[in-house]
């Protein structure tokens, strides 16, 4: 999915920043994602297939609210829900949407019941996944969270004075890639751009005094209610209260534990959200795609471990780690998971893979350990986060043969990368653990590529 064009509604003299994807036969807008990142930074791979889903059944309107992203500064007046609605309207204007479905994840939730209670005509129904009515503790609201916490997590995470460290928000929001150090390195990257301290710290503000509970007898749109059963930054207390005082509402409780809307088990949110607004379910096992993979691993690492002992090696893998992560978001690559001592990651080309492969090469020299490289291009299956099919196992076997501190391809890559200037050595034919004939392999050559 490319990137989307950036455009701009205009509420009175701010202009308020949207994109659209998608050419589907129902307009979605979007009311956040589980973060303070909302538009232009679709360039996290989660995220960019999360919208890509949504994208292929709709026509999906996301904007950032004023004050937030790329939108206008709000000066001296506070934002507050009605304004975030005002935005909103104005978006679905400019979109030329006369009626949409509101998708709300989290605080985006507050708006969006109150567009629905304010203007039902421009909505045709609305989908809340972790959102609440309120989100403070109260002696009418048990399943809240007590104000003393919210405080501490918000005062963690939006003051610069404590530099973050005392709160680790992925852990907390999207504990699925919790170790996942391109992801981490976007998500700082993107908070940042996102909301300054003091942006942030009014926003937080304003989701810890809102109160929509008044508003939700006066909603009659059909409404889907979803929520990750283990979300433990957002209880489904919040979720069954709106399902119990939304006279159209449907609660559909999910496994998984991340807050964020775009990672974790994201298939069956999908399909749920797909088959409420369109009547029918997509397949996801038709989510096939060239891609490349490869796969690393440090050599030696038991015998490493026993040389160094346990707190020299855990401080040589989290360089290690930080290293690959750093190379991973230079080359565009995606981490898929962490396998021991390395890690499975795709790319959308062959060349960029390869190079990545040497840089992780030359990086982890420099850390005094060797790592071995194999890379492969094929046909992969996307299972959500996950990736599976034939070429996955491929890619690992080169790896297994690739020798130390070298970078090893198929002849797939080699061909592929033909005019690259990448330079290969050849290393024979091999025998491949599970996979049927003989392969030709191919070693990079870092000193001319």
């Amino acid at each position: 999915m490319d990137a989307a064009e950036i455009r701009y509604a205009k509420r009175g003299a701010l202009h308020v920043a949207y994109q659209v994807r998608g050419e589907g036969p129902i307009d979605v807008l979007g009311f956040g994602n589980g973060t303070t990142v909302w538009v232009d930074r679709d360039d996290e791979p989660h995220l960019r297939r999360f919208d890509e889903r949504l994208a292929s059944f709709s026509r999906l309107i996301r904007f950032d609210p004023s004050g937030l992203g790329l939108s206008d500064p709000v000066g001296s007046a506070p934002s507050t829900i009605e304004t975030w609605m005002r935005d909103a309207v104005a978006v679905l204007d400019a979109a030329g949407s006369s009626r949409a479905a509101l998708f709300g994840v989290g605080e985006g939730g507050l708006a969006a019941m109150l567009l629905a209670a304010t203007h039902p005509e421009r909505v045709s129904a609305l989908v809340l996944l972790h959102c609440w009515a309120r989100l403070v503790r109260d002696d009418d609201y048990k399943c809240g969270i007590p104000r003393a916490v919210v405080d501490q997590f918000f005062d963690a995470t939006a003051n610069p004075e404590y530099g973050g460290d005392t709160v680790d928000d992925v852990t907390v929001m999207a504990p699925s890639v919790d170790a996942d150090v391109a992801f981490r390195s976007w998500w700082k990257l993107a908070g940042q751009r996102g909301a300054s301290p003091a942006t942030a710290r009014a926003s937080n503000d304003l989701i810890v005094t809102s109160d929509v509970r008044s508003v939700l007898p006066t909603i009659a749109t059909p409404t889907l209610v979803l929520h990750r059963a283990d979300n433990a930054f957002i209880r489904p207390g919040h979720s069954r209260y709106l399902a119990d005082h939304l006279a159209e509402a449907r609660l559909v409780e999910l496994p998984g534990r991340d807050h964020v809307a775009f990672v974790g088990e994201t298939d069956e949110l999908l399909g749920e959200i797909e088959e409420f607004l369109t009547g029918s379910r997509g397949s996801v096992l038709a989510d096939r795609v060239l891609a490349t993979i490869v796969f690393t691993d440090i050599v030696d690492s038991t015998k490493r471990v026993a040389e160094s002992g346990d707190r020299r090696w855990r401080e040589l893998l989290e360089n290690h780690d930080d290293m690959v992560g750093r190379q991973l978001h230079r080359f565009g690559g995606r981490q898929i998971n962490t396998t021991g001592d390395g890690m499975v990651a795709t790319f959308d080309g062959p060349a960029r893979g390869v190079h990545c492969g040497l840089a992780i090469c030359d990086g982890a020299r420099q850390l005094g350990v060797a790592v071995r490289v194999g890379v492969h291009t094929g046909e992969i299956e996307r299972r959500g986060d996950d990736i599976a099919g034939i070429a996955v196992h491929i890619a690992a076997r080169v790896q297994s043969k690739a020798q130390p501190g070298e970078v090893w391809v198929s002849r797939t890559v080699r061909d592929l990368v033909a005019g690259s200037g990448l330079v290969f050595g050849d290393r024979g034919e091999h025998e491949l653990k599970g996979v049927p004939g003989a392969w030709q392999l191919l070693a990079v050559l870092p000193d001319i590529a």
